[in-house]
């Protein structure tokens, strides 16, 4: 069985306009998703990439026409300028983390729709996903018990800090990114190459 290394950020805009399509890749391959929440700031400063409000205006408009014309394209609602952007994420992240986790605990629990639901709820929502009542509420959509978010935070923390790690040892360098058979896929426009390298696998 394939396995994904799925490197997701909470508040990215690009992560959002991945929709659900990696789960539908790896349902088509019988893959294994591995859900990585990363701090993706950590990331931006270890490689010396300025957050958003730091780039040149040219690239800061490049990126709004980008997410609006993506967000088109696939049928998807879109605010490029959230009302809750940035905000805290882990709220979302612990959830994200325990979720995974815990899914033994929940047969009927998504984390893949999870995921979505966080997103969405900041890119499409205009919600504030560091809003306990926000977080509980995607939790129990994706068929999860919604407190379940508030075990032991610290532990969730540490694994975020150790995504991290793995992340920038793995080359992770942007979100969303996609990691099989040691190769990296950036962004949510390289599903098709990785549906495309779990078809050449199966041959």
């Amino acid at each position: 069985m394939a396995v994904i290394d799925y490197y997701l950020f909470p508040l990215s805009p690009f992560t959002y306009l991945a929709g659900l399509r990696l789960e539908e890749v790896a349902a088509r391959h019988n893959a294994k998703i591995n859900y990585k929440p990363f701090d993706l700031m950590r990331v931006f400063a270890a490689h010396g990439t300025p957050p958003v409000p730091k780039r040149h205006e040219s690239r800061q408009a490049y990126r709004l026409q980008e997410l609006a014309r993506i967000a088109k394209m696939n049928g998807m609602p879109i605010n490029p300028r959230p009302a809750h952007w940035p905000t805290d994420p882990k709220p979302a992240v612990a959830a994200v983390i325990y979720a995974q986790e815990f899914s033994h605990e929940h047969p009927g629990g998504d984390v893949g729709k999870l995921s979505f639901n966080l997103l969405k709820a900041c890119w499409a929502e205009e919600k504030d996903i560091s809003h306990e009542s926000v977080v509980e509420k995607c939790l129990e959509d994706a068929g999860f018990d919604g407190g379940i978010a508030q075990r032991d935070l610290q532990s969730a923390f540490d694994i975020f800090e150790r995504n991290t790690d793995e992340a920038l040892a793995s080359n992770v360098f942007g979100a969303p990114t996609y990691i099989v058979d040691h190769e990296v896929y950036w962004g949510q426009d390289r599903l098709a190459y990785l549906d495309a390298h779990l078809t050449r696998g199966e041959a």
